[in-house]
């Protein structure tokens, strides 16, 4: 409403016969300049909404392996892309990194979650505790094991990761630093 508002305004004062001719043709410059950093600003706006991790229901499956998700243990990952306003849901950390990592994926994605297993039990992970994938620690290589056997344990803080290693086994990770070949 303020934009049309503005807009009028200084429409009107561009077409003021009033104004000079040497007058009216730098204002109307700026005005395109300023509508065009407007009109860019609400996009930016608009594709910065932060989209958040959804409950896992029952009847969810893999986005990349298709096995019904509430069926196995440990941490479980979901992630949104660039061109695509659903999330996808995966059954496992290892799944989930299996496709973010995927070249033609990389890019691609936005948001990414995980379950932070320091807070939620291994075995039936609480839906409650998803935290921001790109801030977390993971373990790789440890005794615990999820969907598709090994799988990436997750953490919110670098301690209860450790913690995780010393107990079950594995090396810690930082989001940035995990490749395909980790998995």
């Amino acid at each position: 409403m303020f934009n049309s508002k503005l807009k009028g305004f200084l429409l009107g004062t561009l077409l003021d016969k009033s104004l000079g001719k040497s007058l009216r043709k730098p204002l109307g410059m700026s005005l395109v300049i300023l509508f065009t950093l407007v009109g860019c600003g609400e996009q930016s706006e608009q594709k910065m909404m932060v989209q958040q991790a959804v409950k896992i229901e029952q009847a969810d499956s893999c986005h990349l392996c298709g096995m019904t998700i509430s069926n196995f243990p440990g941490p479980k990952g979901e992630s949104y892309t660039a061109n695509q306003d659903n999330i996808n849901k995966f059954c496992s950390t290892r799944d989930l990194f299996g496709f973010i990592l995927q070249p033609e994926n990389k890019r691609q994605v936005k948001e990414v979650f995980v379950h932070d297993m320091s807070k939620t039990p291994w075995g039936q992970p609480n839906d409650e505790h998803f935290i921001d994938a790109k801030q977390a620690w993971f373990v790789i290589g440890s005794s615990k094991t999820g969907a598709m056997g090994q799988t990436l344990g997750s953490f919110s803080t670098k301690s209860d990761a450790e913690i995780f290693a010393q107990e079950f086994g594995g090396k810690l990770y930082k989001f940035a630093d995990i490749t395909l070949a980790d998995l």
